[in-house]
């Protein structure tokens, strides 16, 4: 990365495990703050939302903060945002969780519901298959594993581009007994299901492209 170093906010707006992304992002070269200023948050390079437990509850916390004001003030800017875990979740339409259904930010149109597998949450490492030209995956290898924790996950895609000018968003899969969102490649948006700073030096890889966006 040349020049200097980039400004990324970790949204602090109660869920997630901030510091883990705050070391993450501090070691492939960011200048990095956790904080709930809507000042701060709006004007860094990148936004990072983190984001764990439950969706109704995330989204809650966020909207108390403002979270959802700022997310979509940076995005009709052109301003970089990135959601990791339920983060990624709440960028959809809504979620359903025992039965509550919640509505989220509805950036990309999907429902997350409960993952259809033999065991779950699923919890551990596994691959994925990034979408063509993906720019996150830049340089990482097909058998590059992440860390994955979540009993939920959007299961289909219905993002439609009408306009033949529009680049539609870049979808990756993997697969944990039946395929599931994995990340979205949206313009200035972008999240993963996975924790890219819990996946060792493939997570380091794909946090370092996505500086490099800013």
């Amino acid at each position: 990365m040349s020049g200097s170093r980039k400004k990324v906010v970790v949204f602090d707006y109660g869920f997630g495990n901030v510091r883990s992304a705050e070391r993450a992002l501090a070691h492939v070269g960011a200048d990095v703050e956790i904080t709930g200023d809507y000042d701060k948050a709006m004007t860094a390079d990148g936004l990072l939302v983190p984001g764990v437990g439950a969706f109704e509850a995330c989204m809650k916390g966020l909207r108390a903060a403002r979270g959802d004001w700022i997310v979509g003030r940076r995005l009709s800017g052109g301003r970089p945002v990135m959601g990791i875990c339920v983060g990624m979740q709440i960028l959809f339409e809504r979620g359903i969780e025992h039965g509550v259904e919640t509505e989220g930010l509805d950036e990309w149109p999907g429902t997350v519901e409960p993952l259809k597998a033999p065991v779950v949450p699923h919890m551990g490492w596994n691959t994925v298959t990034p979408a063509d030209g993906s720019r996150l995956f830049a340089g990482l290898d097909a058998d590059s594993r992440y860390y994955f924790v979540h009993s939920y996950a959007v299961r289909e895609w219905g993002f439609e581009i009408t306009a033949d000018h529009i680049r539609p968003p870049q979808v990756t899969w993997a697969t944990h007994g039946e395929p599931f969102i994995a990340a979205v490649e949206n313009g200035p948006l972008c999240a993963t299901q996975f924790h890219p700073e819990k996946s060792g030096d493939a997570g380091a890889q794909l946090l370092t492209n996505w500086i490099e966006t800013l």
